[in-house]
């Protein structure tokens, strides 16, 4: 758990970072995928945040059409930072899941359901009891499609979510920024160590 911060540094106030990029495992740990590119061509990207990375990512390399899964961070200034950073609250990143998939067996909708109905978006700078900005709820969107869909379900979920008497979304949705992977020991944590972390809890409201 990071430094609990609701605001986000300036480009004036954020850490400078690295040029270096982290270095990652060649291959996904449960299913021996690549971890970076380039991917099939028929496959799609996704980015999404959902509080801590561990269970998320556990959650989608669960999903059947999903090709590969990384984790790292995004949506904030710092070029190629790392979790120590990303948890100081100055960075202005948010922890993040790449989920590569192969949109003939899995839609973008389908990954949007389980975004929505896997965490609580309503809750801001935080998820459950992880408190900060790195841990703000997100959806990072690849071309306009992804983008229509991601603001239309936020709007049909925010009626089903008034109606159970929850506050508003607060989940940032927009163009997918640079995506930085994260350390090694990061990437599919839990497939490590099955007995981890994990903070996933969902609303119980559907996302129709």
């Amino acid at each position: 758990m990071g430094i609990s911060r609701t605001g986000l540094p300036s480009v004036a106030d954020a850490l400078p970072g690295r040029s270096a990029t982290m270095r990652v495992p060649p291959e996904h740990h449960v299913n021996g995928q690549p971890l970076q590119g380039p991917f099939p061509e028929q496959m799609e990207r996704a980015v999404f945040a959902m509080g801590c990375f561990w269970g998320v990512e556990r959650l989608f390399w669960q999903q059947e059409g999903v090709y590969t899964t990384a984790v790292g961070y995004a949506g904030g200034v710092t070029p190629n930072p790392s979790y120590e950073e990303v948890c100081s609250g100055m960075t202005g990143h948010t922890e993040v899941v790449l989920v590569v998939y192969d949109p003939a067996v899995i839609s973008y909708s389908d990954l949007l359901k389980l975004f929505w109905e896997s965490h609580d978006p309503t809750q801001g700078m935080r998820q459950g009891m992880d408190m900060g900005t790195q841990y703000r709820s997100a959806i990072y969107c690849y071309g306009e499609d992804q983008l229509k869909q991601a603001l239309a379900t936020r709007d049909t979920y925010q009626s089903a979510l008034k109606e159970s008497r929850y506050p508003d979304v607060t989940t940032e949705i927009c163009e997918a920024p640079e995506f930085y992977y994260a350390e090694h020991y990061h990437q599919q944590y839990l497939s490590k160590v099955p007995d981890g972390y994990c903070s996933l809890r969902g609303t119980g409201v559907s996302c129709v």
